[in-house]
């Protein structure tokens, strides 16, 4: 069964590590420090998928044109 929050493009703390191939204490660490958006209801978190792409969006270097 397919969570309601995957379908509204929302993920928690270790399915957003796991989207971005790191760990989610990595993770929990950016939420802490502020540097990735998060959505709270009560105690519960979820990490937008967008939020996700830009990160991986910042971090991809293009690659060099050959001589």
């Amino acid at each position: 069964m397919q969570s309601e929050a995957k379908s509204h493009g929302r993920l928690s703390i270790p399915e957003a590590a796991e989207y971005l191939g790191i760990k989610p204490s990595t993770v929990r660490q950016w939420v802490w420090r502020r540097k990735i958006d998060v959505v709270r209801v009560g105690r519960c978190v979820r990490i937008p998928r967008e939020a996700c792409d830009r990160i991986i969006e910042r971090g991809t270097a293009p690659a060099l044109e050959e001589r």
